[in-house]
C-alpha cells in the first residue's frame, strides 16, 4: 500500500539526493516460515506456520515461502495446511537442484517454488562438485520442475561469492531451461549496498530486463536493509526476507525495515501495510519463542516510548523528535519514568494517569521518582509512582 505521506517527517534531504528515483511497486517475498526458521533453537508446528502465514498475507505481503518439504513430514503438511487456508498470498515451496525434491513439491500441489543450487567455487569445493557438474544438476532441476507446471525462481547460493562470469552462465542456463524468475544471493551477508547494486545490475542487463530479479540478503555486516534498498535501485523487483530479521548467523534481511525504509525514504511502493507492523512482529516472536533489542528499528518497544526528561518536553510535538508518526506503524506512544525523567515527564505520566497532583508537588515527585530508578536500577512502574505520588501528597500536607 502507498503510505501516507504527512506521517513521515523525514525533510528533503532525502528526495533532493535521490530523485529521480523508480517508482515501480516491489512486490515482498517472506521466507520466515523456511529460513526464518532456520535461527538457532526455533521450531514451529504446523499450525504456527498457518497463523504467521495467515498474518502475512492480511499485512499484504505478495508471497510466502511455505517451506521445505523434504526437511520433514511436519514441513509437508504445514505447506499442505497453508495451501488449504485460500490465502491473497502466493504460496511458493523451496527444493534442491534435485529431481526428488521437486516431486515433493509436485505431490503437494505447489504452483511455484525457489530452486536453489551453490554457484561459487568455495561452496562448489567443499560439496566437491564441479561447476559443470552443477550446472547440469540446476538445467536438469529447473527443466523438470518447469515442464511440470512449476513456476521457478532460480536461487544461485551464495552468488555474492560466485565468479561473476559464471553467475552470467548460471543465470542465463536456467533461464534458458525454463525458470522464470532469478535470486541473487548474498549468502553469507559480504555484500555492500554498492556491490550489490553491481551484481544485480549485471544480472538484469545479462536477461535483457525481461525476467524479474529477486535480491536475497543476511546481515553478518549489518548492512542487509541497506543492500535490499540498492538491489532495488539497481533492478530487483522483488525483495526476499523475514520478518523481525529471523534466520542463521545474524539473521536475514528484515522485510518490515526494507518496506518502511523502501515508502518512506525512497518513496518506491510496496504492498505491505505498515500498520500491522508490529503487530506481526509480535505474532512472530511470541511463536518462535524470540526477543527483540528495544532498540530494533519498526518494531522494537522502545521506538515512540520515552524516559529522558529533554525529550519529553518536546512530547507534545511528535516530529520534532520522531521521523515517522508512530500511527505508521501501528505503535503507541508512552512515557515511562526513571532516573532520565524530567518535570515534563512527571506532569505527563500525571495526566495520563488522572492523579490529581498540585504542580508545586512536581519537583519533590521528580526527585523522588529519579531516587527510585537509581535504588532499583529500572524503570518505575506506573504502580510505583502511584504509591510515590501518595507520599509525597502526603508529606507536603
Amino acid at each position: 500500500m502507498t503510505i501516507d505521506r504527512s506521517r513521515v517527517w523525514t525533510g528533503d534531504l532525502n528526495a533532493n539526493a535521490l530523485e529521480p528515483q523508480p517508482r515501480v511497486t516491489v512486490g515482498l517475498y517472506d521466507t520466515t516460515l523456511r529460513d526464518g526458521e532456520q535461527t538457532v533453537g526455533v521450531v514451529l508446528d504446523p499450525e504456527q506456520k498457518v497463523e504467521i502465514a495467515k498474518a502475512l498475507s492480511e499485512a499484504g505481503v505478495d508471497r510466502i515461502e511455505a517451506g521445505f518439504p523434504r526437511v520433514s513430514e511436519d514441513d509437508a503438511r504445514a505447506i499442505s495446511l497453508i495451501l488449504e487456508a485460500g490465502l491473497d498470498a502466493e504460496i511458493w515451496g523451496f527444493s534442491r537442484a534435485v529431481r526428488a525434491d521437486v516431486e515433493a513439491l509436485l505431490e503437494l500441489g505447489l504452483q511455484a517454488s525457489v530452486i536453489e543450487s551453490p554457484i561459487s567455487d568455495g561452496k562448489l569445493a567443499a560439496l566437491g562438485v564441479s561447476r559443470a557438474t552443477m550446472l547440469e544438476r540446476i538445467r536438469t532441476a529447473v527443466s523438470f520442475a518447469a515442464g511440470e507446471g512449476i513456476r521457478v525462481a532460480f536461487f544461485g547460493v551464495d552468488s555474492t561469492r560466485a565468479d561473476l562470469t559464471f553467475v552470467r552462465e548460471v543465470y542465463e542456463s536456467a533461464v534458458e531451461a525454463g525458470a522464470q524468475e532469478v535470486v541473487v544471493v548474498d549468502t553469507l551477508g559480504i555484500a555492500t549496498p554498492e556491490a550489490a547494486a553491481f551484481l544485480v545490475n549485471e544480472v538484469v542487463e545479462r536477461l535483457d530486463y525481461e525476467v524479474p530479479v529477486h535480491w536475497h540478503g543476511h546481515d553478518d555486516f549489518g548492512l542487509a536493509t541497506a543492500a535490499a534498498v540498492a538491489a532495488v535501485q539497481a533492478g530487483a523487483t522483488w525483495v526476499q526476507g523475514t520478518v523481525n530479521g529471523m534466520g542463521e548467523r545474524a539473521g536475514n534481511a528484515d522485510l518490515v525495515e526494507v518496506a518502511l525504509a523502501l515508502e518512506a525514504l525512497y518513496g518506491i511502493p510496496t504492498r505491505l501495510d505498515l500498520t500491522q507492523a508490529r503487530a506481526l512482529g509480535a505474532l512472530v516472536q511470541e511463536l518462535t519463542g524470540t526477543q527483540l533489542a528495544a532498540w530494533k528499528p519498526v518494531t522494537g518497544d522502545n521506538l515512540f516510548t520515552r524516559e529522558s526528561g529533554a525529550v519529553a518536553a518536546q512530547f507534545h510535538d511528535p516530529p520534532a523528535i520522531e521521523p515517522y508518526s508512530s500511527e505508521l506503524v501501528g505503535a503507541e506512544r508512552g512515557i515511562v519514568l526513571g532516573k532520565k525523567s524530567g518535570l515534563d515527564s512527571i506532569r505527563i505520566k500525571v495526566g495520563e494517569l488522572g492523579l490529581s497532583v498540585p504542580e508545586d508537588h512536581f519537583p519533590a515527585l521528580l526527585e523522588a521518582v529519579k531516587r527510585a530508578g537509581v535504588k532499583k536500577r529500572g524503570l518505575v512502574t506506573d504502580g510505583e509512582f502511584r504509591r510515590i505520588a501518595g507520599r509525597v501528597k502526603s508529606s507536603r500536607v
